[in-house]
Protein backbone atom coordinates (compact mmCIF):
# COMPACT_ATOMS: atom_id res chain seq x y z
CA UNK A 1 0.00 0.00 0.00
CA UNK A 2 1.51 3.66 -1.27
CA UNK A 3 2.33 5.80 1.86
CA UNK A 4 0.48 9.10 1.83
CA UNK A 5 1.42 12.87 2.62
CA UNK A 6 -0.24 14.28 5.42
CA UNK A 7 -1.11 17.25 3.54
CA UNK A 8 -3.29 14.79 1.45
CA UNK A 9 -5.41 14.51 4.45
CA UNK A 10 -5.59 18.47 5.40
CA UNK A 11 -9.13 19.82 6.00
CA UNK A 12 -9.49 23.74 6.75
CA UNK A 13 -13.01 25.19 7.79
CA UNK A 14 -13.52 28.63 8.82
CA UNK A 15 -16.67 29.42 10.43
CA UNK A 16 -18.11 32.68 12.39
CA UNK A 17 -19.40 32.38 15.72
CA UNK A 18 -23.29 33.35 16.15
CA UNK A 19 -25.64 34.09 19.41
CA UNK A 20 -27.21 30.43 19.38
CA UNK A 21 -23.65 29.19 19.28
CA UNK A 22 -22.42 30.78 22.59
CA UNK A 23 -22.91 29.26 26.63
CA UNK A 24 -23.98 31.35 29.60
CA UNK A 25 -20.86 32.83 29.31
CA UNK A 26 -20.75 34.43 26.00
CA UNK A 27 -18.01 31.79 25.01
CA UNK A 28 -18.32 29.60 22.24
CA UNK A 29 -20.28 26.37 23.85
CA UNK A 30 -18.11 23.35 24.61
CA UNK A 31 -20.17 20.46 22.51
CA UNK A 32 -20.56 22.47 19.61
CA UNK A 33 -16.73 22.70 19.15
CA UNK A 34 -16.55 19.21 20.12
CA UNK A 35 -19.30 18.17 17.29
CA UNK A 36 -16.96 20.61 15.12
CA UNK A 37 -14.10 19.07 15.84
CA UNK A 38 -15.49 15.47 14.99
CA UNK A 39 -17.09 16.00 11.99
CA UNK A 40 -13.50 17.90 10.21
CA UNK A 41 -11.42 15.10 11.91
CA UNK A 42 -13.45 12.06 9.57
CA UNK A 43 -13.25 14.02 6.52
CA UNK A 44 -9.07 13.60 7.02
CA UNK A 45 -9.27 10.11 8.24
CA UNK A 46 -11.68 9.41 4.84
CA UNK A 47 -9.13 11.70 2.63
CA UNK A 48 -6.76 9.45 3.93
CA UNK A 49 -8.14 5.94 3.92
CA UNK A 50 -10.37 6.97 1.24
CA UNK A 51 -12.78 4.17 2.77
CA UNK A 52 -15.58 4.50 5.49
CA UNK A 53 -14.27 5.46 8.81
CA UNK A 54 -15.43 5.50 12.67
CA UNK A 55 -14.28 7.61 15.50
CA UNK A 56 -12.49 5.18 17.89
CA UNK A 57 -11.72 7.55 20.40
CA UNK A 58 -11.42 11.52 21.09
CA UNK A 59 -8.03 11.55 23.27
CA UNK A 60 -8.36 15.02 24.20
CA UNK A 61 -9.95 18.15 23.45
CA UNK A 62 -7.71 20.90 25.09
CA UNK A 63 -9.40 24.32 25.46
CA UNK A 64 -6.95 26.80 25.47
CA UNK A 65 -8.62 30.35 24.96
CA UNK A 66 -12.37 31.22 25.21
CA UNK A 67 -13.64 31.43 21.93
CA UNK A 68 -16.43 34.58 21.48
CA UNK A 69 -18.45 36.29 18.93
CA UNK A 70 -16.25 38.35 17.71
CA UNK A 71 -13.96 35.34 16.36
CA UNK A 72 -14.19 33.49 13.40
CA UNK A 73 -12.79 29.85 14.18
CA UNK A 74 -10.40 28.26 11.98
CA UNK A 75 -10.28 24.49 12.33
CA UNK A 76 -7.49 22.87 10.46
CA UNK A 77 -7.58 18.96 10.80
CA UNK A 78 -5.09 16.63 9.16
CA UNK A 79 -3.54 12.53 9.81
CA UNK A 80 -0.77 12.67 12.12
CA UNK A 81 0.11 8.92 12.59
CA UNK A 82 -1.59 5.84 11.65
CA UNK A 83 -1.40 2.49 13.10
CA UNK A 84 -2.49 -0.44 11.14
CA UNK A 85 -5.94 0.22 10.87
CA UNK A 86 -6.45 3.04 12.99
CA UNK A 87 -5.54 7.11 12.18
CA UNK A 88 -4.64 9.56 14.35
CA UNK A 89 -5.93 12.70 13.47
CA UNK A 90 -4.82 16.26 14.60
CA UNK A 91 -7.09 19.02 14.79
CA UNK A 92 -5.78 22.76 15.45
CA UNK A 93 -8.28 25.44 16.49
CA UNK A 94 -7.83 29.19 15.63
CA UNK A 95 -9.70 32.01 17.19
CA UNK A 96 -9.40 35.36 14.71
CA UNK A 97 -10.80 38.33 16.35
CA UNK A 98 -11.76 39.77 13.21
CA UNK A 99 -12.05 43.04 13.18
CA UNK A 100 -7.79 43.44 14.57
CA UNK A 101 -7.06 40.34 12.39
CA UNK A 102 -5.06 38.94 15.55
CA UNK A 103 -5.19 34.83 15.70
CA UNK A 104 -4.38 32.49 19.02
CA UNK A 105 -4.70 28.59 19.06
CA UNK A 106 -8.06 28.39 21.40
CA UNK A 107 -8.03 24.72 21.17
CA UNK A 108 -6.01 21.58 19.89
CA UNK A 109 -7.41 17.64 19.88
CA UNK A 110 -6.41 13.90 18.67
CA UNK A 111 -8.82 11.76 17.92
CA UNK A 112 -8.24 8.58 16.19
CA UNK A 113 -10.45 6.66 13.73
CA UNK A 114 -10.42 3.31 12.17
CA UNK A 115 -10.42 2.30 8.49
CA UNK A 116 -14.08 0.07 7.34
CA UNK A 117 -14.48 -1.69 4.18
CA UNK A 118 -18.21 -2.19 2.73
CA UNK A 119 -19.18 -4.83 5.31
CA UNK A 120 -18.21 -3.07 8.33
CA UNK A 121 -14.39 -4.52 8.82
CA UNK A 122 -11.42 -2.86 9.21
CA UNK A 123 -8.86 -3.03 6.88
CA UNK A 124 -5.54 -1.46 6.70
CA UNK A 125 -4.81 2.06 5.84
CA UNK A 126 -1.39 3.91 4.08
CA UNK A 127 1.36 4.91 6.57
CA UNK A 128 1.45 8.62 6.85
CA UNK A 129 5.22 10.51 5.11
CA UNK A 130 5.43 14.10 7.57
CA UNK A 131 6.89 17.03 5.75
CA UNK A 132 6.30 20.13 7.55
CA UNK A 133 8.33 20.73 10.90
CA UNK A 134 4.52 20.75 12.98
CA UNK A 135 4.15 17.46 11.03
CA UNK A 136 7.28 16.04 12.05
CA UNK A 137 6.66 16.92 15.50
CA UNK A 138 3.47 15.18 15.37
CA UNK A 139 4.53 12.26 14.18
CA UNK A 140 7.24 11.60 15.66
CA UNK A 141 5.64 11.40 19.06
CA UNK A 142 2.17 9.64 17.45
CA UNK A 143 3.79 6.43 18.48
CA UNK A 144 3.47 7.41 22.12
CA UNK A 145 -0.04 8.42 21.98
CA UNK A 146 -0.98 5.12 20.42
CA UNK A 147 0.65 3.39 23.32
CA UNK A 148 -0.81 5.64 26.02
CA UNK A 149 -4.34 5.11 24.05
CA UNK A 150 -3.80 1.25 24.06
CA UNK A 151 -3.56 1.46 27.90
CA UNK A 152 -6.43 3.57 28.71
CA UNK A 153 -8.42 1.44 26.63
CA UNK A 154 -7.74 -1.27 28.38
CA UNK A 155 -8.41 0.29 31.63
CA UNK A 156 -11.70 1.37 30.28
CA UNK A 157 -12.75 -2.01 29.70
CA UNK A 158 -11.65 -3.16 33.27
CA UNK A 159 -14.29 -0.03 34.74
CA UNK A 160 -16.71 -0.81 31.51
CA UNK A 161 -16.67 -4.67 33.19
CA UNK A 162 -17.08 -3.49 37.11
CA UNK A 163 -20.02 -0.78 36.11
CA UNK A 164 -23.44 -1.86 36.39
CA UNK A 165 -26.35 -1.49 34.02
CA UNK A 166 -28.80 -1.65 36.43
CA UNK A 167 -31.72 1.08 36.62
CA UNK A 168 -30.81 3.97 39.33
CA UNK A 169 -33.91 3.07 41.13
CA UNK A 170 -33.37 -1.67 40.88
CA UNK A 171 -29.93 -0.61 42.48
Amino acid sequence: MKSKFSKESRVVRTSRVFPNDVNNHNTLFGGKLMSDVDMIASISAERHSRSGTVTASTDSIDFLSPITQNDAVCFESFVTWTGKTSMEVFVKIIAEELRTGKRRIAATAFLTFVALNEEGHTIEVPKVIPETDEEKKLYETGFLRAESRKLRRVESNKLANFLTTLKPWDR
